[in-house]
C-alpha cells in the first residue's frame, strides 16, 4: 500500500479504537507508519481523512451485510417477505452485537452532523447509495434492478431502523428485538393486528 491508503487505513482503525472527535493527526500517523505532512498532501486535513474513513468503514460494513443469505436458504423470489425480513434483520442485528466499536464510531457521528456541514455533505452524498443496498439486500435483487422511488422511499425506512437499533444496542443491547420481534411489529402495524398478551 502506498501512504493514501496506509493513512485510510490508519485513521479507520482510530476510529474504531479512539473514536471520531478524539482522534488525533498524531494518532493517525502512529497507526498508519506514515508522516505527519503526508496527511495534508494526499486528503488536505485530518478531518478530510476523517471523513473518508467514516465513509469508507461504513460502506465495508454495509458490503458485508449485503453477504447475509435469505432467510431459511431459500432464493429471494421463493422466501416469505417476512420471513426473509426477520431473517436479514437477525443477521444485521448480530452484527450490530458484535462490532460495538464501529456501531459507537457510527452513532459518535450521527451526533457531530447538526454542527459539521462538511461531514454532514460528504454522508449525504453517499446515503441513498446506503438506501439503495438495504433494499437490495431486503428484497434479495442486484443493486442494479432496485428502482429509484423504492430506494429513496423504502432505503429510507430500513436506514431508519438500522439507525435506531444502532443506538438501541448502545442504550440497552440486553433489550434487543430480534428479526421476528420486527417482522411482528411490522406486521401489526400494517396490518393491525393485536398482540396477544403472553
Amino acid at each position: 500500500m502506498g501512504h493514501r491508503e496506509d493513512l485510510l487505513e490508519g485513521a479507520k482503525r482510530c476510529l474504531l479504537e479512539k473514536g471520531y472527535a478524539r482522534t488525533t493527526a498524531r494518532d493517525i500517523v502512529a497507526a498508519s507508519g506514515a508522516n505527519l505532512a503526508s496527511i495534508g498532501y494526499h486528503y488536505g486535513s485530518k478531518d478530510a481523512l476523517m471523513r473518508q474513513a467514516i465513509i469508507a468503514s461504513s460502506e465495508e460494513w454495509g458490503a458485508s451485510v449485503a453477504q447475509v443469505p435469505a432467510g431459511g436458504g431459500a432464493e429471494a423470489g421463493d422466501a416469505d417477505p417476512l420471513e426473509r425480513f426477520a431473517a436479514v434483520w437477525d443477521a444485521v442485528l448480530q452484527r450490530i452485537s458484535t462490532e460495538r466499536e464501529f456501531i459507537a464510531a457510527q452513532v459518535e457521528v450521527l451526533g457531530l452532523l447538526p454542527r459539521d456541514a462538511a461531514l454532514r455533505e460528504a454522508i449525504g452524498e453517499v446515503l441513498p447509495e446506503g438506501g439503495e443496498g438495504l433494499v437490495a439486500v431486503f428484497e434479495g435483487v442486484p443493486d442494479t434492478e432496485v428502482d429509484p422511488e423504492a430506494a429513496r422511499i423504502v432505503g429510507s425506512f430500513y436506514q431508519a431502523l438500522l439507525t435506531g437499533l444502532m443506538v438501541q444496542s448502545l442504550l440497552t443491547p440486553d433489550a434487543m428485538p430480534s428479526g421476528r420481534d420486527l417482522a411482528t411489529a411490522l406486521r401489526r402495524v400494517t396490518a393491525g393486528e393485536v398482540l396477544e398478551k403472553k
